[in-house]
């Protein structure tokens, strides 16, 4: 022990005693858990260590009361949040579920490259001679044959696929030959090379590089070229040919990287090589909002639902990989700016309204961040990471009807993997150990029904999107068909879809009524469908559970599943003649009880 008289100095030494009023040991000897206790050093935040306090700082030590010390230590205490979404995880699907052997592009252009729907999984292939790409049905899961049939009626390389949210056979795809196509995909699986396409829009100059369907109106389309112009297009028409889009919005100097609609597709959000964001009206064709931020080029852009927000992702001035925050009707400055890393691949950001979780896809890394938006400050909460050592080159997302709600999985991926040629599903999962169906975590969705006809919409219209529950049973979750009159199958489909929920009649119902009255005699046999499952019948049975049979086993074994699902079927009508039954003794009893009385 050293007195205050020789140690470190008589300046030093003095101001100690003055302020402790006792002998201190010297600091070199004093070790920092020791400081840490008597108060000498602020009690460090998770994720610090002690690591760099081996000196005690200026005016931190006994001569600070045990108030002022007290403030200082909870001060460092982190702030933690309640979310429902803190434990997502990421679960990545088994061999035997994933697509194997397909010929992913090599295209580097910077889009998804891959669509989904509840029924099939588009993917953009190699292609000599054209662009074309692949439709898979869903439930089609392991090597898929060399010489499976493509849908290859382009020019040039396909840049861009979409699936029309409102009718899950039908997509649009564009392309390096400056056109956009509208294909009609069969019920059953493909036996040829589809080439003829449903629809053909000519109107850009030079290679659309982007397409989007509008997310409430009906058979509304809009492309982006390299020509710096966005065409809307109406395809509520008998025409097959279509050189002349309804509305051309030509506020860019550059090519437009990135698109995105507000919830009731009444603003779009644009990202453009010349650094710029922009909020458009695109009926009017004018700009309402337009900023840049000189330490933030963008490149991809996102509305962040009804929360009067965007969401950016882009590079630094240090080309570090960056995400911005802005305010809808002011982008002067961002609300938020962060840095990421220093890779180079481009970030795709992902938002989920229903449960406003947001994900960042890095292309040619194979993490994805995910977080949470919240209306007040911080904003961007972030939650965890999905890594994999796999790099991916594109990413498919699933809507919300098709996700398996018995399992708590509240998103689906689909992973492009060239390298293997593989096609890897990622659920993002919920963990909760109740199997009963979690309605906190699954919000009412958008519907697979339009909201507003093309006209309508056109007329200045504003809807937001019809809404349904994914509980097992719900009305109107599956997409409404379209009945395809050289395809010998009908889809099954309960009769509140047909008429829309509220007694309205879809578009479709309009063109086919003969169709929908032979359908509307069939029995309702999806209500006591497995919970996990939304399969699609024709006759009782899955046209998309398997591939056709190839061997006398698959065959049998396809004889034997029939088997099963007529014995299912008879169990359900022996169940409703049962229900019948009791019905008819209870009005029975009622009415002579009413008669007694």
């Amino acid at each position: 022990m050293l007195t205050a008289s020789g140690a470190g100095g008589p300046g030093r030494a003095g101001s100690r005693a003055q302020g402790s009023g006792e002998a201190l040991e010297h600091p070199e000897h004093r070790s920092p858990l020791l400081r840490l206790q008597r108060g000498a050093l602020p009690v460090p935040a998770a994720g610090h260590t002690l690591a760099g306090h081996g000196r005690r700082r200026p005016g931190a030590g006994h001569g600070r009361g045990p108030e002022a010390r007290g403030r200082l230590s909870m001060s460092w205490h982190p702030q933690y949040r309640s979310s429902k979404f803190r434990h997502v995880y990421g679960k990545a699907a088994s061999k035997d579920k994933c697509y194997d052997c397909v010929p992913i592009t090599r295209n580097v252009h910077d889009n998804h490259f891959c669509a989904v729907n509840p029924s099939f999984i588009a993917v953009v292939t190699e292609c000599a001679g054209g662009g074309a790409f692949l439709v898979i049905p869903i439930k089609q899961t392991g090597k898929l044959d060399p010489h499976y049939p493509k849908v290859c009626g382009h020019k040039g390389n396909v840049l861009d696929i979409k699936w029309n949210p409102f009718n899950d056979f039908v997509i649009a795809s564009c392309s390096e030959d400056a056109t956009v196509k509208i294909w009609d995909i069969p019920y059953q699986l493909l036996k040829r090379n589809i080439t003829t396409p449903k629809k053909e829009l000519l109107g850009h100059a030079r290679r659309v590089g982007l397409i989007e369907w509008h997310p409430t109106a009906d058979n509304i389309l809009f492309s982006s070229g390299y020509d710096y112009k966005i065409m809307i297009w109406n395809l509520d028409v008998k025409d097959t040919v279509l050189s002349k889009p309804v509305k051309i919005l030509d506020a860019h100097k550059d090519v437009v990287l990135s698109m995105s609609f507000n919830t009731d597709g009444s603003l779009l959000a644009t990202a453009c090589r010349d650094k710029k964001i922009r909020v458009i009206d695109p009926r009017a064709g004018t700009v309402l909002q337009e900023g840049s931020y000189k330490s933030h080029r963008v490149n991809k852009v996102l509305f962040l639902g009804n929360m009067k927000k965007l969401f950016s992702t882009g590079t630094s001035l240090w080309n570090n990989r960056q995400i911005a925050l802005w305010d809808q009707n002011n982008l002067s400055v961002p609300l938020l700016e962060e840095d990421l890393d220093g890779s180079s691949g481009l970030l795709f950001p992902i938002y989920d309204s229903d449960t406003h979780m947001l994900y960042v896809v890095g292309k040619g890394d194979g993490n994805i961040r995910y977080y949470e938006i919240s209306p007040e400050k911080p904003y961007l909460n972030y939650l965890t990471e999905y890594r994999s050592p796999l790099p991916q080159k594109g990413i498919g997302m699933m809507p919300k009807r098709g996700l398996d709600v018995a399992a708590c999985e509240i998103f689906r991926f689909y992973k492009l993997i060239p390298t293997k040629s593989l096609i890897e599903p990622i659920s993002m999962i919920v963990p909760r150990r109740s199997e009963s169906y979690q309605e906190d975590i699954y919000p009412l969705t958008a519907a697979a029904q339009p909201a507003l006809t093309a006209q309508e919409w056109l007329n200045g219209v504003n809807k937001g999107p019809l809404l349904v529950s994914l509980r097992p049973g719900s009305e109107a979750v599956n997409s409404p068909p379209q009945f395809l009159e050289p395809e010998p199958f009908t889809k099954a489909t309960d009769l509140s879809q047909q008429q829309g929920g509220g007694g309205r009649v879809l578009l479709e119902d309009k063109q086919k009524p003969r169709e929908i009255e032979d359908v509307r005699k069939w029995p309702k046999v999806e209500e006591k469908l497995p919970k996990n499952e939304q399969m699609c019948l024709s006759n009782g049975f899955d046209v998309f559970e398997c591939p056709p049979p190839k061997t006398e086993n698959e065959l049998l074994q396809m004889f034997y599943r029939q088997q099963e699902e007529i014995r299912r079927l008879r169990e359900l009508l022996i169940q409703r003649d049962v229900q019948i039954k009791q019905l008819e003794l209870e009005l029975r009893n009622l009415c002579t009880d009413t008669g007694n009385y």
